[in-house]
């Protein structure tokens, strides 16, 4: 589970969040909106513990995250897979070796590797394009590699931040796709994102973000209530 507790965040002169309680359970699927600087990006950088709260807590199956020791950073992460709209894959590595390398940073074995990177590949309709380079790829076959990096290295927490903010309308839904299937095999997965059409096709939690407060939360919700 995971749980926010009153938490306030402050930047200098700017609060991100203020006095933010929520909490999402293991295998929910959860769509976090708001406009640009409402607290969306805070709340996830806390919940990868890049940031610590200035007030309350972070709790991730009851540790406080602000506890954890920066050395048990990493180890922590590794629970946690991150998908982002801009892909952020290496351009001179091919599909195989930038799904791998997500592997290789923990010091997983070679065995595991070969035996692993097909499976995740073919989560995302992608075998046999492993040898291709992001520059060879479709927006959406770029955005399905960047999901089997997040993936190889079986996260409970699959964060996607405006994962179809790229994508045309149809590879958007072929993404959803996947991350619906990704959640029904048991991960929780929480989703930034300003697309109205998908929150209201999806019928998932809507957590909705305002000037760093919450101002609703809504099981099977919708963008807004207009």
């Amino acid at each position: 589970m995971i749980e926010f507790q009153h938490v306030t965040k402050e930047f200098k002169s700017i609060t991100a969040l203020t006095d933010f309680s929520v909490s999402i359970e293991d295998g929910e699927f959860v769509f976090l909106i708001g406009a640009s600087g409402a607290g969306k990006s805070t709340f996830i950088r806390l919940l990868l513990r890049e940031i610590t709260a200035s007030q309350g807590k972070v709790l991730v199956d009851g540790k406080d995250l602000s506890r954890i020791r920066n050395r048990d950073i990493p180890t922590y992460r590794r629970r946690i897979g991150m998908v982002f709209q801009d892909f952020k894959l290496i351009p001179t590595m091919t599909v195989w070796e930038n799904v791998a390398f997500a592997m290789r940073v923990t010091s997983a074995r070679r065995d595991a590797i070969k035996r692993r990177v097909p499976e995740v590949l073919a989560q995302v309709g992608l075998t046999g394009r492993e040898k291709a380079r992001p520059n060879e790829l479709s927006g959406g076959e770029q955005q399905r590699v960047s999901i089997a990096r997040a993936l190889v290295n079986k996260p409970v927490i699959l964060i996607a931040d405006e994962p179809t903010g790229n994508l045309d309308p149809t590879t958007s839904h072929e993404i959803m796709e996947i991350l619906q299937k990704i959640n029904s095999q048991g991960a929780t997965v929480i989703m930034a994102t300003h697309s109205r059409e998908l929150v209201d096709s999806m019928g998932k939690r809507v957590i909705a973000l305002e000037r760093g407060s919450l101002v609703r939360d809504e099981e099977k919700g919708r963008y807004s209530h207009e």
